[in-house]
């Protein structure tokens, strides 16, 4: 009691007015943590979700396609269930599969170094590249609006 009433005239003097008593700290109760889950699985350097199948979910990865996903998952002896529910000697194993293929950035320089080759000797389609029109023998007259851009009005003939 003593060292109360002492610690409050040294706020007085120090703060011209008296302080009230230090109030005991409490001391924070740790949070209840719930359990670590993966939110997203990364194959390749893809995050792929994890609520869907995995045969879908193989499908987030450029290069990979339905054919594709259905032979990795018959390679690989898992079965096709959500992505979550999978263990790690299942998702070591779909790596590994996935590893063997092209994909990602090694197939996009692929196919940029395959449309610049076509530019460079000037063939047909490497001048429709260029163009930017479309490649594959459809029309032009009407549609192809995705390569040619927003519609150029011309003005009518005059009669």
């Amino acid at each position: 009691m003593a060292m109360l009433s002492t610690m409050q005239s040294l706020n007085k003097r120090a703060f011209g007015r008296a302080m009230p008593a230090a109030r005991p700290v409490q001391v924070a109760r740790p949070l209840s943590r719930t359990p670590l889950r993966i939110q997203n699985l990364r194959v390749n350097n893809v995050e792929i979700p994890n609520n869907k199948k995995v045969e879908i979910s193989l499908q987030y990865i450029y290069g990979i396609g339905s054919t594709t996903a259905k032979a990795i998952l018959r390679d690989t002896g898992v079965e096709n269930k959500r992505c979550y529910e999978l263990n790690e000697e299942d998702i070591n194993k779909i790596r590994e599969e996935v590893g063997k293929y092209t994909t990602e950035a090694d197939l996009r320089r692929i196919v940029a170094q395959n449309i610049k080759r076509l530019k460079d000797i000037g063939c047909y389609r490497g001048r429709r590249h260029i163009m930017g029109l479309p490649v594959r023998g459809q029309r032009t007259k009407t549609n192809a609006r995705t390569r040619k851009g927003k519609p150029k009005t011309v003005a009518g003939k005059k009669k």
